[in-house]
Order: C-alpha cells, then structure tokens, then sequence
C-alpha cells in the first residue's frame, strides 16, 4: 500500500472485556477489585507467582470445601492503579503484583500481569491486562 496523501476513516476495536469463572480455595476471601491467582487451580486472592487469572468482580467468602464457590473475573480489559516505580518513561513495561493490590515494575517473584498501557500522573497508570495471554 501506497502511504497516506490524506485523512484515512479507520475501523478500531476495543479490548473487549472478558469475564471468567473460577473456583475458589477453601477458606478464602476474595474482596471485589483484587487481583486473582491460582493456587492449584482454585482462585485466591493473588500473591506471588501465582498464574494471574484477572480481577474480582465480585467478592467470594468460601467457607466450604474448595470449589465450594466460584469467583467471577474481569480476565481482560484496563485498568487504573500506582504502580511502584512506574513513571511517564514506562509505557508497554511489564506490570507484577506482588500481592493482591500492590503493582510494581519489579519481576523478582512476582505475578506478571500485563503492560503499562498509559501514564496518568506520580505512579498512576492505566495497565493492560489479558490473563489469557499470561500462561
């Protein structure tokens, strides 16, 4: 294709949200908006180096056996959070969670979640994430 001489209408898409369900671990609470992990297969609220499953829609008290309940996960989409070490520099740098609601440049041990999609201001930033791209 020959390069633009003019203003050129394009068709863009949108991340699409996705959602997912997971069972949950016995003797867990997972709050809304914190990040989900594996631990074996069931969900839990995310530590590190857990496979990142996406972030809670819901909050889950399973008080039962594992499986007993299951959690419901925004799997892919943005968004807006501080991330320790982030700056206006660090677009499409990786983003960890060393914990359920700490996000970090840091990859020592931690869970890889997704990219730096946009800086905001300080550490604030609007991060990509898609769990299934994670595995």
């Amino acid at each position: 294709m020959a390069a633009l001489g003019a203003d050129s209408i394009r068709v863009y898409g949108d991340l699409g949200a996705e959602f997912n369900e997971h069972p949950v671990l016995t003797a867990t609470t997972i709050y809304k908006g914190s990040a989900v992990g594996s631990s074996g297969g069931y969900a839990r609220a995310c530590v590190a180096q857990d496979l990142f499953l996406g972030f809670a829609e819901e909050q889950v008290i399973n008080a039962g056996a594992s499986g007993a309940k299951n959690v419901t996960v925004k799997s892919k989409g943005l968004i807006q959070a501080a991330v320790t070490g982030a700056s206006v520099a660090s677009i499409n740098l990786i983003v960890y969670m060393s914990s359920d609601n700490d996000f970090t440049l840091t990859s020592t041990t931690n869970t890889k979640i997704g990219v730096v999609h946009r800086f905001v201001t300080g550490t604030t930033c609007i991060i990509r994430f898609d769990a299934s791209v994670l595995i």
